[in-house]
């Protein structure tokens, strides 16, 4: 166990909850560490449903390609807690290293002696003291649940807000309609700060349009104030300003070209950044964020699978996120036909159904696995037997490497397109398995 995994395995003893919405706490224990909260860079805070890493990782490319100097708070990591604090410098920013942020830990632990608070809250204090002790030009602050009570919502200016799809997620913490999220969501919205919002269901943007007006902040909407198209294979955005024409982003899916458009969207609204179009260019090609639609060329888990076939991981866990990578994966059928398999494990919280629906009629077999690495996880059968309901046919495996074999064993004619998805948790344990975690 590394230091950083003893510290963390030590706070968890503060707080009988993993989850306990409250900024109250954190507070306190920012006053005890000198407020590094007022002392941060310029931040543009992220909330959504879906799409928030993504958002953030083209954010932090065309920043990057611009010259700036850019820290980014997000969460969960896949494999290494490290992933979650990205420290900026000229030219790309580094992972934290482990010295770096098991002392900010240890000053974190110190200052909040022994009192109740959650391991989340504690560790946006401590990126909060890391982001401010290391100069940057901007802090991409990603909000890690809701956003009213998130931990991260104790900035009173930021640059700017944004907010991703909306949808049904999270629904013991924030609520069981799409309003009562979205009115969770638009916490993050400050007075006079720009909000700019993805394409939203009508009631989720009723929510955030009325909130942004409340606080006198300048809304700019997908497919109202700017739009961002696929045409002939490049990413085409126009808003007032103008029309930029751009490679196809790096990441996979058409639901990439809108969280690139809503990131050039949020940039060209800070009147503080002068982006010039080499940069969102750079930004599109070199963007990248692990376990959305990422293709495995090599490692341990792809050399178990059929010879020529394509292997594939996706975090995605709901039924918004299983619909943009059924699309997706259709896009990628209509280019190279294959049969698709599914590997699939999820956890307890999550609407099972719901995402399993969207591969009805395009996976030609699924395979549940359990996760091993989640306290939640819901046992393979019962995936096997979900996906069965819906006209899947489906069996489940202990382990990945037995799905695998598993695959192996169909003899398909071409070899299949497997996916592997569900759940970060299990995206998190492909990657560790395949040797290729994280950079």
């Amino acid at each position: 166990m590394s230091q950083v995994d003893s510290i963390l395995a030590r706070l968890l003893a503060l707080h009988p909850k993993r989850i306990d919405l409250s900024l109250d706490r954190l507070q306190r224990l920012l006053t005890a560490l000198g407020n590094p909260e007022r002392k941060l860079p310029p931040v543009i805070h992220i909330a959504g449903t879906n799409g928030k890493g993504s958002t953030t990782a083209f954010l932090r490319a065309i920043l990057e390609a611009a010259g700036l100097r850019v820290h980014a708070y997000t969460s969960p990591h896949l494999v290494n807690f490290n992933e979650r604090f990205r420290l900026g410098q000229v030219g790309e920013g580094k992972l934290v290293s482990d010295a770096e942020l098991s002392a900010a830990l240890e000053e974190c632990e110190a200052a909040n002696v022994g009192e109740p608070i959650t391991v989340f809250e504690m560790t946006t204090a401590a990126g909060f003291l890391l982001f401010a002790r290391n100069p940057a030009d901007v802090l991409l602050l990603e909000v890690g649940l809701g956003g009213r009570l998130d931990a991260t919502n104790v900035i009173d200016t930021p640059l700017a807000s944004i907010i991703t799809p909306v949808s049904m997620d999270h629904i013991d913490f924030l609520g069981d309609m799409i309003e009562k999220i979205a009115f969770e969501k638009a916490g993050i919205i400050k007075t006079g700060a720009p909000v700019i919002v993805a394409a939203q269901n009508r009631d989720a943007l009723a929510v955030i349009e009325r909130q942004a007006a409340r606080l006198k902040a300048p809304i700019k909407i997908a497919g109202e104030n700017w739009t961002a198209t696929e045409e002939r294979g490049r990413l085409v955005y126009q808003d007032d300003n103008g029309l930029l024409d751009l490679p196809a982003p790096k990441l996979y899916g058409r639901h990439q070209f809108e969280n690139a458009g809503l990131a050039i969207a949020a940039l060209r609204a800070i009147p503080q950044f002068k982006i010039p179009p080499s940069a969102y260019e750079a930004g599109m090609t070199k963007a990248d964020w692990p376990a959305r639609l990422q293709r495995l060329a090599a490692g341990r888990l792809v050399d178990l699978t059929p010879p020529g076939s394509e292997l594939w991981l996706d975090g995605g866990h709901n039924p918004d996120g299983g619909r943009a990578i059924a699309a997706a994966l259709a896009d990628l059928e209509e280019r190279v036909s294959r049969p698709l398999v599914m590997i699939v494990g999820m956890i307890a919280t999550k609407d099972l159904s719901g995402f399993l629906n969207n591969f009805a009629g395009l996976a030609r077999r699924l395979i549940a696995v359990p996760v091993p690495s989640a306290d939640k996880g819901v046992p393979a059968e019962t995936v096997a037997e979900a996906a069965k309901a819906l006209d899947i046919p489906a069996t489940s495996r202990g382990t990945l490497d037995e799905a695998l074999d598993a695959v192996c064993k169909l003899d398909l004619d071409p070899p299949p397109r497997i996916l592997i998805t569900g759940s970060l948790y299990l995206a998190g344990d492909v990657l560790r398995e395949n040797g290729t975690p994280p950079q």
